[in-house]
């Protein structure tokens, strides 16, 4: 199997299905963990130097975080029912703690911390949404944590693609500290397929083709990016959602596309 595709594991202790680091992705910033609950499991971790978002991907829960108690968070039982998530940032050397309420599907994206922060609550209604492209290269888009709220490192935002379309399209990249034309962030895409027994593609390649590999991903998968282009197609009659976390150097998003296929953004 490809190093870039992680597939989810059968549930730990702590209900953790994918445990992805900075050491087993070869790189330095971004961490990213999914655990699925069942009623009444209790997750909790230390954040120790890096910040951390918790993302209810799916189900309630009650956090809290240090010695602050959030109450009831997340309202969404399906990724594909039009809702936007709740989440949690978490700052810096930090206890948080989850204990489902119903079945939960939770996504803890981590990166590195420099700046003591305070843990906030993110509801539905404070996250931006916007629908990108047109015709067959249309995607809905869930900022979570973009760039414009404090963090030191993390972004976080979700995408539903349309089956039958694509996403991350046309292909773009960001692995260079080449601002302000182009950010070096790396990056994980969370894959969710409905119906579940659904796939989609997902190609990653660098202009030299030194990487250049094209991924069949399914329910569950994560695939990471460490360089290169990294466009995203669900087939027809399969909705794909994922969830992207970006870190870097820097605090930025600014992509640089493919110089071969940008042609079509003059034409759209």
């Amino acid at each position: 199997m490809s190093k870039l595709r992680a597939r989810p594991e059968s549930p730990d202790a702590d209900g953790r299905v994918i445990h992805v680091t900075p050491e087993s992705a070869g790189w330095k910033h971004v961490g990213f963990d999914v655990h699925r609950l069942a009623p009444g499991q209790t997750v909790s971790k230390p954040t120790g130097d890096r910040e951390v978002c918790l993302v209810m991907v799916t189900g309630r829960a009650q956090c809290g975080v240090g010695d602050a108690d959030f109450g009831e968070v997340g309202a969404r039982m399906s990724l594909f029912e039009g809702a936007k998530p709740w989440s949690v940032f978490v700052p810096r050397e930090t206890v948080w703690r989850l204990t489902a309420i119903t079945d939960v599907e939770l996504a803890v994206c981590s990166a590195p911390a420099h700046t003591d922060r305070k843990a906030r609550l993110i509801p539905s209604d404070q996250v931006g949404y916007e629908e990108r492209g047109s015709g067959t290269n249309r995607c809905l888009v869930s900022n979570i944590l973009p760039e414009t709220e404090p963090a030191d490192s993390l972004l976080v935002v979700e995408v539903i693609t349309p089956g039958g379309n694509w996403s991350s399209y046309p292909p773009h990249k960001h692995d260079r500290d080449a601002l302000p034309d182009e950010s070096q962030l790396e990056e994980t895409y969370y894959h969710r397929t409905n119906p579940p027994q659904g796939f989609a593609f997902q190609r990653v390649y660098t202009d030299d083709r030194d990487l250049d590999e094209t991924l069949s991903v399914e329910d569950g998968d994560v695939v990471v990016v460490p360089r290169g282009y990294h466009p995203v197609g669900a087939p027809h009659g399969y909705d794909l959602y994922y969830l992207n976390v970006m870190a870097g150097p820097k605090r930025i998003w600014k992509f640089h596309n493919d110089p071969a296929h940008e042609w079509m953004l003059a034409s759209s």
